[in-house]
């Protein structure tokens, strides 16, 4: 189907999936077919954590995305409330899904990322982006707020960053993004992104699967809760079950025999 050749997925033998949004003309603006598409490849890869240990996202052509199609904006005028609302949890299920998906997950930023598009570069762990790129949470622009984003975006980098760049729609560049966390790493050019898919890659298949899912999880039990008695003793429990884990036993063992645990094989 010709919706489906706008997203394509690519999984390696060894066991790294390459999304890539494949609008190259459109900047890799999406719609509601390409959400769609993105949504049912996160739930497949969600339900297969044993051959898949990395997620990659990227972009086709110049940029990595330029957020909402203007085709499907002037559409959406046009509908009812309750259709628009339809249509706005499709996407905000969709970064939901990305953000809770259980494997490493790393955006691959070049040129413009624009609204939803940035969005897509919060809900992932890691992201990495040109120095020159383009981003922006441009809803505002066009008499709009980034609520379907939000949640990602806030915890990526914060309230206070959030208001100022939601109000006043400034753009930003790749440096910007690092310094606000939006971005863990910069490079100077487009083929340097290969150079730390390649980095990153190998840094996800030296970590034990399960141990990556609870350590995710564990970032969202701890922020923002008080350190207390009740925090202290559910991370001692989790410790406590990833000894006992049969990743756990592995890990050390592995490391008093000095050779590699299973996973990196």
């Amino acid at each position: 189907m010709s919706d489906q050749q706008d997203v394509l997925l690519d999984v390696t033998p060894g066991g790294a999936a390459i999304i890539t949004l494949n609008r190259p003309e459109k900047h890799n603006a999406f719609n509601a077919d390409v959400i769609a598409r993105l949504s049912d490849i996160f739930e497949t890869l969600r339900a297969n954590t044993d051959e898949v240990r990395v997620v990659f996202l990227r972009g086709a052509g110049k940029s990595f995305s330029a957020g909402a199609d203007l085709e499907w904006m002037k559409a959406a005028a046009d509908w009812t409330h309750e259709d628009n609302v339809e249509d706005a949890l499709g996407l905000a299920r969709m970064l939901h899904r990305l953000y809770d998906l259980p494997q490493t997950t790393i955006a691959l930023v070049q040129g413009a990322a624009m609204g939803g598009g940035a969005g897509l570069m919060a809900a992932c762990d890691v992201a990495v982006t040109t120095k020159d790129a383009k981003i922006r949470f441009s809803e505002v622009r066009l008499g709009l707020t980034p609520a379907t984003i939000s949640p990602f975006v806030v915890k990526a980098i914060g309230p206070r960053y959030a208001r100022a760049l939601f109000a006043t729609g400034e753009g930003f560049d790749g440096n910007f993004a690092h310094q606000i966390g939006l971005a863990q790493y910069v490079v100077d050019t487009p083929d340097e992104l290969d150079d730390m898919m390649e980095h990153l890659g190998s840094l996800a298949f030296h970590a034990a699967p399960e141990a990556v899912r609870d350590a995710k999880r564990l970032v969202d039990m701890v922020a923002d809760h008080a350190i207390n008695d009740a925090l202290l003793r559910k991370t001692a429990h989790q410790i406590a079950d990833r000894r006992a884990s049969a990743e756990g036993k592995e890990g050390l063992t592995s490391f008093l025999e000095k050779r590699k645990p299973y996973w990196t094989e």
